[in-house]
């Protein structure tokens, strides 16, 4: 589980998320497939590959920005490609990459998506619509 806020309209950011030939960029050793296309509240996923379960981006608009959440509930994939619970201690270290991935996503869509905004300056397409 991961939040960051950008100071992005939701509807640009939900636009990241919709395109599913990103998806392997983002998210390299899952598949996933769509549960629910929210439009600009997010999406919903089913994930195989790496991790079987579910996955959510839930996209909140805050203040001139959008709150990013995103949510994995997966366990590992046995041979078969079932879900097979992890010991407990690569449960933990597998949570806290997935956890530094999705920081580390967050805030490389908030480099380029706020496109060089100086913290406390309006939001870069803000300007566009004045």
């Amino acid at each position: 589980m991961d939040e960051t806020f950008l100071v992005v309209t939701r509807p640009r950011l939900a636009a990241v998320f919709a395109d599913p030939a990103g998806w392997p960029r983002m998210w390299p050793d899952l598949r996933l497939r769509t549960v629910s296309d929210r439009g600009a509240q997010g999406m919903r996923w089913t994930v195989t590959g790496a991790l079987v379960g579910s996955m959510e981006v839930w996209l909140e608009e805050v203040l001139d920005g959008t709150v990013l959440h995103y949510y994995l509930r997966a366990d590992g994939a046995g041979p078969d490609g079932a879900p097979v619970p992890l010991p407990p201690r690569r449960a933990a270290a597998e949570a806290r990459r997935r956890h530094r991935a999705a920081k580390a996503l967050a805030l490389a869509l908030k480099r380029v998506l706020e496109g060089g905004r100086a913290p406390g300056e309006p939001a870069a397409d803000a300007s566009a619509g004045s």
